[in-house]
């Protein structure tokens, strides 16, 4: 059986990639990379970890296409190695799958039906899996879900009010970005493995956005709710909404149900409040009037989220960001951080601009650092594991 893996997120119009070696108590990653522009113009990208970069245009027609070429350049470039398990990021997981499994006929068709709670995600992943199964039959596909580390949570932090039958059949909040936050998890008790027992909050801060309170490393609470829709706003995703408003737009605009769907996953978000972009960085860059609220409007959403999960978890003993915005903007940080010496954080000016591993005051009561988040190590990390490629390797 080979001791390598590679991991697969099939999005929409991409595919990344990455290709771990199972020789310690952690992978190690080998080269990583992707194909984008699928159904466009499609292009490869790769990295060797020695440095060496690879990019061409690609003649692909969809995800079988493309991870054939993934695993053929990986063959290629690395004859000696053998894949022995291939691990996908699936982003819902629904009350079934609360950890990591082999893929299976009956799997892959429950996971089908959750396509309606993550209409962005889940097709495309799910894609990715019949994708790798068809190219590679007798490779064990394992499949890892973004809302399983919050499954768990004490009722009152999953729970709508509705009647309760509702949430028998699976309306609560399933929480979503778990990889990332498990990820984190594990990188603080690597730093300080005390702090890492105790209240933290992580604000994974990207395209998709969302905060996670841990306690003892494990979700307590999270403030995206039955879809990815919940919470702060994102790129182009709303954040929380007023439900009155949805029943407005469907009743007295008669906006067809589709065109909501647009209106919420799409439209909306950072992209929609500015009228100008998704991307933060644009939004920096630009002197816009709307920009400049769009922005403002995003950090003061994630100080309520983090005054309302530092309740939950009663009491903060660290925060930290993560994710593409939480790692490289200094401004969304210290925007965040403005006014909250209430509950202990304090920014270090010169710490935040270098982005720093920590950056909160050394005076501060709350420390506050910037860790690299790494989904793709913990798919090969449960991907090992739950394909049983170590055993002996692996607590």
């Amino acid at each position: 059986m080979g001791d390598h893996v590679v991991t697969l997120n099939a999005g929409s119009s991409s595919v990344k990639f990455a290709l771990f070696a199972n020789e310690s108590a952690w992978p190690r990653l080998i080269a990583s990379g992707q194909i984008d522009g699928l159904g466009e113009t499609p292009r490869f990208h790769a990295r060797i970890v020695d440095g060496k970069k690879y990019e061409k245009a690609a003649k692909l027609a969809n995800h079988e296409q493309a991870i054939r070429l993934i695993l053929k350049w990986i063959e290629t470039k690395f004859p000696d190695i053998v894949v022995g398990a291939i691990g996908h990021r699936v982003v819902h997981g629904g009350l079934n799958h609360c950890a990591p499994a082999i893929v299976d006929p009956a799997i892959l068709a429950d996971l089908w039906t959750l396509t309606p709670l993550a209409p962005l995600h889940q097709p495309h992943n799910l894609a990715g899996v019949e994708a790798a199964h068809a190219a590679f039959p007798s490779v064990p596909q394992v499949v890892c879900f973004d809302t399983a580390f919050h499954r768990g949570h004490a009722f009152v932090n999953d729970a709508y009010a509705l009647p309760r039958e509702y949430y028998e059949r699976g309306a609560r909040r399933f929480g979503f970005h778990g990889l990332s936050y498990e990820y984190i998890a594990r990188r603080l008790g690597e730093i300080d493995p005390v702090l890492a027992c105790g209240r933290i909050i992580v604000a994974h801060l990207g395209a998709g956005a969302s905060l996670c309170a841990m306690k003892n490393g494990r979700s307590v609470a999270s403030t995206m709710g039955f879809s990815a829709l919940d919470g702060v706003p994102m790129g182009t995703r709303c954040g929380q909404i007023d439900p009155g408003l949805i029943l407005y737009l469907l009743d007295h605009d008669k906006m067809p149900v589709a065109d909501l769907q647009h209106l919420l996953y799409e439209q909306s978000g950072l992209k929609g409040l500015s009228g100008l972009s998704s991307e933060m960085l644009e939004l920096e860059a630009s002197d816009s009037p709307r920009a400049r609220e769009a922005i403002d409007y995003f950090a003061h959403r994630i100080k309520m989220e983090i005054g309302a999960l530092a309740a939950t978890l009663k009491g903060l003993d660290a925060l930290v960001f993560t994710g593409g915005i939480g790692e490289h903007s200094a401004r969304v940080r210290a925007a965040v951080l403005d006014d909250m010496r209430w509950l202990g954080l304090t920014l270090d000016a010169a710490a935040n601009k270098s982005n720093a591993r920590r950056i909160s005051d050394p005076a501060a009561a709350t420390p506050v650092f910037v860790l690299a988040t790494d989904e793709e190590a913990m798919i090969a990390y449960h991907t090992i594991k739950t394909a049983g490629l170590a055993r002996a390797r692996i607590a």
